[in-house]
């Protein structure tokens, strides 16, 4: 992925941030985007996108690729960062950047500053990573989607985190203050405290305690399940209050496998204050002592909640139901299941023969007697010359592919050329042309 360097944003004119735009927008419908087709989406009225573009692919904000049919442009992360922070500091909410704070699998944490210099919180999301690859079996961004690019489910990853935080904090629940969102960068309130991972001591601990039990109960009555409710995403304040943090994950009640959820959460509470504080009590929640008070889950469509459920649930907390034809038709569409069964691939593992020994022997076969030493080879001659051959005619493809790999967006316009010189040849007696 690589380091945020916002250094070469400030040197940065209008025309680049059509450009890298225009890649974005073309980037909807196309892998690589055609050096015309941006030249056409950025319209820029003087002209020279493609001296843009070379620029921008000098600076790491976009990147040229050759595929085996196509050419084209695309975005990387860093050019998707300098988009979504270029919109954000024309909305006034960032004034300046600060240092990385906190790393995970799904994102980045800095600290930024707005104009009136008052630090805050921007996460940025990460999908993608090595270390995290399996979104489709854990996470339900691709909804029915076959594949999506990772900028795109990060965007998605931000919007609904956006989402959950702003409808937890308007229902007072101990959680960052939202402040705006752009693409994959969400912007909150920045926390003065430190991880729990990172506490070890406490002056209250079954006070604590008592508090997180609470606040799963009280997020499972309001209709959702954090997911990963563990020390990792769990702040401590200097008072010993708790704030919750990582929302991306969060699920419905009404998920088929809900109760799963809510109980590994309730467990790793019970596991860290047993493991690090020594503290273990017999009264835990349970999933049947949830009394659903609220509907957030319809609100903000979490995982596994649908239009029908949301209906079910209105009629039970006595809210008049509004009645649309076009609820009706979208209704299949919004519809999210995420199927928990992981599909692993089986490797079917084949028997190898050790032939160390065998070769060894087949290679040398050496007589020693006395003072006399004799040695023969038992590889007939003719099979030698074969091996020579096929080495000396591998050295040489390698050699040939090493000549024959493109480079640059002129090998593009070469292979055109040459693509229509051969159309041009094989149709020249169509015309009566010699």
């Amino acid at each position: 992925m690589g380091k945020l360097n916002v250094t070469i944003m400030r040197y940065l004119t209008g025309e680049d941030f059509r450009v890298l735009t225009a890649i974005e927008m073309g980037m909807k419908n196309h892998e690589l985007v055609p050096g015309p087709m941006a030249a056409s989406i950025a319209n820029l009225q003087h002209g020279g996108v493609h001296k843009l573009l070379r620029d921008l692919c000098k600076h790491g904000l976009l990147s040229y690729e050759r595929g085996r049919k196509y050419d084209g442009y695309r975005l990387t992360n860093m050019g998707y960062d300098y988009l979504a922070l270029h919109s954000l500091t024309k909305r006034d909410v960032i004034g300046s950047f600060g240092n990385q704070i906190g790393v995970g699998k799904e994102s980045n944490i800095y600290i930024v500053a707005n104009p009136e210099g008052e630090e805050v919180c921007l996460k940025l999301h990460r999908l993608g990573r090595v270390c995290f690859r399996n979104v489709t079996n854990k996470r339900d961004y691709h909804k029915h989607r076959k594949s999506a690019s990772w900028l795109y489910l990060s965007r998605i990853s931000a919007t609904k985190e956006f989402a959950y935080m702003k409808a937890l904090y308007d229902r007072k629940f101990p959680v960052p203050k939202p402040i705006d969102f752009n693409r994959h960068c969400v912007i909150m309130e920045l926390v003065k405290g430190r991880p729990l991972c990172h506490v070890m001591e406490l002056n209250d601990v079954e006070a604590l305690y008592d508090e997180l039990m609470n606040l799963i109960v009280k997020f499972a009555d309001s209709g959702v399940i954090h997911g990963d409710f563990n020390e990792f995403n769990i702040m401590i304040k200097d008072d010993e209050k708790p704030v919750i943090i990582d929302f991306p994950q969060m699920m419905s009640t009404a998920h088929e496998n809900a109760e799963m959820y809510f109980n590994r959460d309730v467990n790793c509470i019970k596991t860290f204050f047993k493991k690090r504080f020594g503290y273990e009590s017999e009264l835990y929640p349970k999933f049947s002592d949830i009394e659903r008070t609220d509907a957030l889950d319809a609100e903000v469509l979490c995982s596994g909640f649908t239009k029908d459920m949301a209906k079910d649930i209105n009629r039970e907390l006595g809210i008049d139901e509004e009645t649309g034809s076009e609820d009706e038709e979208e209704s299949q569409d919004t519809e999210e299941k995420c199927t928990v069964d992981s599909i692993f691939d089986q490797l079917k593992l084949q028997d190898r023969e050790t032939q160390s020994d065998s070769e060894s022997i087949d290679s040398f076969d050496r007589f020693e007697s006395g003072s006399v030493r004799s040695c023969a080879t038992t590889i007939h001659p003719d099979e030698i010359r074969s091996r020579v051959k096929k080495q000396i005619v591998s050295r040489e493809k390698k050699t040939q592919r090493k000549k024959c790999v493109a480079k640059g967006e002129a090998s593009a316009t070469t292979r055109v050329r040459r693509e229509n010189n051969d159309t041009i040849k094989q149709s020249k007696g169509l015309w009566g042309w010699e």
